[in-house]
């Protein structure tokens, strides 16, 4: 089904304000089989960890009782998961909760079935010494994606700790998160906001041979995380990603159980299996490596969680407020109404 959502540069900048990013409860274990069994399920997803159980469900053939075949395809950038929400052209897709709230209350046919990314954000910094954005007075960060999730996100907890930016703390901008690790590793710069798996990866990258001979030592400094449940009082997690069903799939209850029950479960694979899930991940994603993943998931132990959709409401709808505060484009200038939530 088509939607008449020209592709201005604003609505560009909104998609990417959440693709930028680029993981509770289990669902029932007595999920009933599909009705009719699909030919071909696919599974949609960017190149972060919120798509990590989503290989796992293709390669592992598990939800072979509801569909033929089930595959697992990459969006690059916006421009992808618009055209992929638009036309239905995949059936399940990880994307960013506000990007899946802006094309929603833009008309588009969506539910949102689960929050499994709350939190992907860290400073990395050559100084072992930082341990809040307070720390960071004076100095300047490398931040990638001007104006995206991860630069609002920092603003809104610098705000809270009382921090101008620009004049407390000055902001870099750079194209992407491989030129702010760059300006690290060759001592251009001494701190940037990064998401895993670019942390570990980056971290990875500057303890082998040869570039440890003339690369920095860094660290994994301020989880961001901590910092939103510190000043907002909050839960220390952001609800940044999750799994949206497109098109037909929405109104196939016993389909989204089955699939519900299968994600929960590869989630805890992913978790169980470092090492077997940065292999895979490494197999479908050529510039990620499995040693670099398996730190990433290591890391976010605490921040990727299954919760249903209905049941992220509450932190969903805080995080959305916070954005329509400062920035309201990005979740489409309102609330998603309850029909959003799966």
């Amino acid at each position: 089904m088509a939607h008449p959502l020209p592709l201005d540069a604003g609505r560009r900048h909104v998609l990417a304000a959440g693709a930028a990013l680029v993981l509770g409860a289990v669902p029932a274990a007595q999920a009933q089989p599909a009705s009719v069994k699909r030919p071909k399920l696919v599974l949609a997803g960017p190149f972060a960890l919120v798509s990590y159980p989503l290989m796992r469900i293709a390669d592992s053939g598990a939800l072979r009782d509801v569909a033929e075949q089930v595959e697992f395809t990459t969006w690059k950038n916006p421009d992808q998961l618009r055209a992929l929400a638009i036309q239905s052209s995949a059936d399940l897709v990880a994307m960013p909760s506000n990007v899946a709230a802006n094309l929603y209350n833009r008309g588009v046919p969506l539910k949102l079935l689960d929050i499994t990314t709350w939190g992907l954000l860290w400073m990395v910094s050559r100084d072992q010494g930082l341990r809040t954005l307070a720390d960071f007075r004076g100095k300047e960060v490398v931040m990638p994606f001007r104006g995206d999730m991860p630069d609002i996100i920092f603003r809104l907890l610098a705000e809270h700790e009382g921090l101008a930016v620009g004049k407390d703390i000055t902001l870099r901008y750079v194209a992407s998160p491989i030129d702010a690790m760059q300006l690290l590793i060759t001592r251009r710069a001494d701190h940037a906001l990064l998401a895993e798996p670019a942390v570990s990866m980056g971290l990875r990258k500057t303890h082998s041979f040869p570039v440890s001979v003339i690369a920095p030592e860094l660290y994994r400094s301020v989880d961001l995380q901590e910092e939103w449940g510190r000043v907002l009082k909050r839960p220390p997690r952001i609800p940044q990603a999750g799994i949206a069903a497109l098109g037909g799939v929405q109104g196939d209850g016993a389909l989204l159980a089955r699939f519900e029950q299968e994600h929960a479960k590869a989630l805890a694979w992913c978790q169980a299996n470092p090492e077997a899930c940065g292999a895979m991940a490494a197999r479908h994603v050529d510039m990620l490596t499995p040693e670099g993943v398996a730190d990433a998931i290591r890391a976010t132990r605490s921040t990727m969680q299954w919760v249903d959709g209905a049941a992220a409401r509450p932190e969903l709808e805080f995080f959305y407020q916070q954005l329509l505060d400062r920035q309201p484009g990005l979740v489409g200038g309102k609330l998603p109404a309850a029909g959003f939530y799966g």
